[in-house]
């Protein structure tokens, strides 16, 4: 089997008929058949109904057009990263919804030198970052681990051959109005936010606790609302006094300035890393937005210490 009689026949199946696809192709009728009829031959199955009107897909040719679309779009993907283009840069970020990952990825963005690049960041669920890593879709992920869910995430990691490298590690802070009741207090107590809308990011269909972007996630709340985005957070924590809690960071330039961090009275230590394949060698960018992680973590932690 090879790459051209899956460009052949997926060309075929596009135009419903071997005679029109013989055309596009500039090739001959017969030795668009005889291509087809060899694919069936070694893969002994039929992938063709062959009638007047044409052709049509066999329920072995439905699934193989699955399959074939795959192989020919990855080859695609090799072909215009180390072929068509040698100065065109690429990384994709995946990451819970921390400001502190943008601003990283403002200034690795701000600092390349190339004539073309293609890059991306996608703040998302904490198994799709996950997923993403593993899937090759993202190089890095940055999600957080505790004692309350690293055993299920490293587990997760260790199936999907996954590692995780800290970052920093920080107490717990929420993050209120700075016309919040509690924003004078030098340290809130988690039954002091029993009367406030408790702030989570929703996690979808694998909304696990153990999933969840906020730690004391098994807490009861009377009051409770799932978004999807830091945005809408930042606007309800201002709109209806809500709460949520998090690692305490806040980027002055990315965040609502009404949004302060107060200390959380817990034990709790969250762990921030990023998430890649275990042994696979990382980009020069990937590494480049590393450096811009920890440099980022160093001035928003420069008068914290934990």
């Amino acid at each position: 089997m090879t790459l051209q009689q899956l460009n052949y026949f997926m060309e075929v199946v596009k135009h419903n008929s071997i005679s029109r696809a013989a055309k596009a192709l500039f090739i001959a009728q017969s030795s668009l058949s005889q291509s087809i009829k060899e694919l069936e031959e070694e893969l002994n199955i039929t992938l063709l109904y062959r009638h007047s009107k044409g052709i049509s897909l066999t329920s072995e040719g439905e699934t193989f057009v699955t399959y074939a679309k795959a192989v020919i779009d990855q080859y695609s993907l090799l072909e215009n990263k180390y072929m068509n283009s040698s100065t065109k840069r690429l990384c994709s970020i995946s990451t819970q919804h921390y400001s502190f990952a943008v601003e990283a990825f403002i200034n690795l963005v701000n600092k390349i030198n190339a004539d073309e690049y293609e890059f991306s960041i996608k703040e998302t669920k904490t198994l799709d970052i996950i997923n993403d890593v593993s899937n090759y879709n993202s190089e890095l992920g940055i999600i957080y681990i505790n004692d309350f869910n690293q055993k299920v995430i490293n587990k997760l990691l260790k199936e999907k051959n996954l590692i995780f490298k800290e970052l920093i590690k920080c107490n717990p802070h929420v993050f209120i109005s700075k016309n919040n009741p509690l924003a004078k207090k030098s340290i809130i107590k988690i039954e002091e936010l029993n009367d406030y809308p408790c702030l989570q990011f929703d996690q979808g269909e694998n909304n696990s606790y153990y999933f969840n972007e906020e730690i004391l996630s098994t807490l009861t709340h009377k009051k409770l609302v799932n978004v999807s985005d830091r945005a809408t957070l930042f606007n309800l924590i201002i709109g209806i006094n809500g709460y949520t809690i998090s690692s305490g960071l806040i980027d002055r330039n990315l965040n609502h300035p009404d949004i302060i961090s107060v200390p959380l009275d817990s034990d709790e230590i969250i762990k921030i890393g990023y998430i890649t394949i275990a042994n696979r060698k990382l980009s020069n960018i990937a590494n480049m937005y590393i450096d811009e992680l920890l440099s980022t973590l160093d001035v928003l932690f420069v008068h914290k210490s934990f």
